[in-house]
């Protein structure tokens, strides 16, 4: 101390005294608050340097790090946020296919007509979590112009960043699933009676609320009835029927909708455009098929599909189709059409062939479901709306065209057990080649009515040998021929309609005078046939026109109509017929020369109605008469 120069500034007990020297603090203990050594501490230590020089320049470990980190990749070394929680929806603007929710709540907070509980049900994925933080948002919505609920959501409200982290002290969010007990719901009855910190409203969320116990749900009614004025309740499940109706009774009740595959793929390309990635259209028609009106399974497909590929280049549809492992639908399509016909060698080898190129066998039994539900479908109301691009759609509806509403409506069964067989069986395949060998075998086998009206009229029956006589042999020929061998009266006749327009006459017969005028406007012919008809829909026609038809005339003829409406380049309607023959029928009435020559000698004149009458009756002849002559 004594050759220390007083000249120097700083206190005396840094006087001459190296930094290394100088130990202000036990490398190896802690603050007496807890906290950790600072870290310019350390680095001054490390740097074994005189104080003079280290208080002269920066220290260089800390400007060494932000250079390191300005060479490295950008996002090298964060966590990576998948795209379901990275574009979570911030407003309800964001929610798509739920605009009739998102407008209802729209006119309740702008009329002040809050309910004071919500339940959000629907499946997973479609935003109900999400949904609930918004309205938690909405109800505490407070910035320097809004200072009440509202659905006018913004990127600085006071109480937004907390609510949606789930960090706010007034909005409890709860998971029902693993808060079962009555104890947790006692917990909740506690705090609800005193008023909110800071918020508006103390909101409570709780997810998954069909998991609560009975004795919890119990202990929720009386406080979910009565609420205090400064509390919400908002309630999530996907199990709505496991609800107490007691308690969906006190709640306003939103049905959170599946979203349609359309607006789900334009959701998905905006994302993927984004991410500066890109991907084919059918691509994200089948993740979006996939997804099954889930939005969060669709990004989290998307996500996974996103790799398959480098930054920039496009992701092809085979790559998701393999990464999904679903088969190409026009290959399934071929294979329903190979089966519908009877043809079992060729279905077997379509599916093998599908099996090979990795197709699991639950997606072909779910995709042979979907196209027998799109040929009924297209059947009754058209290829329009089966909702597939319209070559498939096509496909299809010339597939229902041909084939019975009520052999579609028994594959449909057959379809349903084979997809039950194909999950329990111990090997998947096996059931899937099992199925198609029952679907070829009975596609061509007539329903009960057929059968029972060839066994009536002696008529072999499913294309077999007609029915033998008493043999010795099983009992099943035997009783057949009893049954057909039974005096049967004879049916009263009933009409067959060989032609359009004696199908038209035949409603008209029957005074179904609105189905007939609708046919006579609306219909024009393709292509006929007993028992066949399709035909090309006049813009206006009603929708269910084909079923209507269908179930009269099978009504009136005693057999199975298949009424096509998807046909194109069909011919006239019987209007526009009736207006033709009528016009040709003027003209030339106008270029009969007699008729010229008197409408040259009355100018001005025109011709009216145009009737023709009827020939001249030749009355008998008289004998006395014919005596006297």
């Amino acid at each position: 101390m004594s050759h220390s120069d007083p000249s120097l500034d700083g206190p005396p007990w840094d006087e001459d005294a190296p930094a290394a020297e100088v130990v202000e603090r036990d490398p190896n203990t802690e603050d007496m608050f807890g906290a950790p050594e600072p870290a310019g501490m350390r680095e001054a230590e490390a740097a074994a340097a005189p104080v003079e020089a280290a208080s002269a320049a920066p220290k260089p470990a800390p400007t060494a790090a932000p250079a390191a980190a300005a060479e490295a990749p950008a996002g090298e070394g964060e966590a990576y946020t998948v795209l379901a929680r990275k574009y979570r929806p911030r407003t309800f603007e964001d929610l798509i296919g739920q605009e009739a929710m998102v407008r209802t709540l729209t006119n309740a907070f702008a009329t002040g007509r809050i309910a004071h509980a919500f339940m959000l049900t629907g499946v997973r994925g479609v935003g109900k979590t999400t949904t609930a933080r918004l309205l938690a948002r909405a109800l505490n919505n407070e910035t320097d112009s809004i200072d009440r609920p509202s659905l006018a959501l913004t990127a600085h409200g006071r109480h937004d960043a907390a609510i949606m982290a789930g960090q706010h002290m007034d909005v409890m969010e709860m998971d029902a699933a693993s808060h079962t007990g009555v104890n947790d719901i006692r917990d909740i009855l506690e705090s609800v009676r005193y008023a909110p910190v800071e918020a508006r409203y103390k909101v409570y969320v709780l997810d998954e609320v069909h998991m609560l116990s009975t004795q919890a749900f119990n202990a929720l009614l009386k406080t979910l009835e009565e609420p205090p004025p400064h509390a919400k309740f908002i309630f999530a499940t996907t199990e709505i029927r496991k609800v107490p109706v007691t308690i969906l009774s006190r709640c306003q009740r939103f049905d959170l909708r599946r979203v349609e595959p359309e607006i789900l793929v334009d959701h998905l390309g905006r994302i993927a455009e984004r991410e500066g990635m890109r991907i084919e259209p059918d691509a994200l028609a089948l993740i979006a098929r996939a997804a099954e009106g889930s939005v969060r399974d669709g990004l989290s497909l998307l996500d996974q599909a996103l790799v398959q590929a480098e930054k920039g280049e496009l992701v092809q549809t085979t790559t998701v189709r393999d990464m999904l492992g679903l088969a190409d639908r026009s290959q399934t399509i071929a294979l329903f059409e190979s089966i519908m016909a009877g043809r079992t060698p060729e279905a077997l080898e379509s599916f093998r062939t599908l099996y090979g190129y990795g197709a699991d066998p639950v997606q072909v039994t779910n995709d042979l479901l979907e196209h027998c539900h799109a040929a009924s479908v297209a059947k009754m109301l058209g290829p329009q709306a089966t909702r597939l691009p319209n070559d498939q759609a096509q496909k299809l509806a010339a597939l229902g065209a041909v084939i019975s509403a009520g052999t579609l409506s028994r594959v449909w069964q057959m379809l349903l057990k084979a997809l039950d067989e194909v999950r329990r069986a111990p090997n998947p395949a096996d059931a899937v080649e099992m199925a198609i060998v029952r679907l070829a075998y009975a596609a061509d086998l007539p329903g009960p009515e057929e059968a029972l009206k060839a066994l009536r009229d002696g008529e072999p029956v499913g294309g077999g040998a007609a029915p033998r006589g008493p043999s010795g042999g099983g009992g099943g020929g035997g009783a057949s021929a009893q049954l057909a061998a039974r005096p049967v009266a004879a049916p009263a006749a009933l009409p067959d309609p060989q032609s359009f327009e004696a199908v038209v006459a035949l409603i008209g017969e029957k005074r179904e005078v609105g189905l007939q005028m609708d046919v006579q406007r609306y219909v024009r012919p393709v292509a006929f046939k007993p028992g066949a008809i399709t035909y090309e829909a006049v813009e206006g026609a009603p929708v269910d026109l084909a079923r209507k038809l269908a179930s009269r005339l099978k009504d009136w003829t005693g057999r199975t109509w298949l009424i096509a409406a998807n046909g194109q380049g069909g011919g006239e309607t019987m209007i526009e017929v009736d207006r033709r023959k009528r016009a040709e029928e003027r003209a030339a009435v106008e270029a009969d020369p007699f008729v010229a020559a008197v409408m040259e000698a009355f100018p001005g004149a025109k011709i009216g109605e145009i009737r023709t009458l009827a020939a001249p009756v030749e009355l008998p002849v008289i004998p006395d008469e014919a005596g006297e002559d």
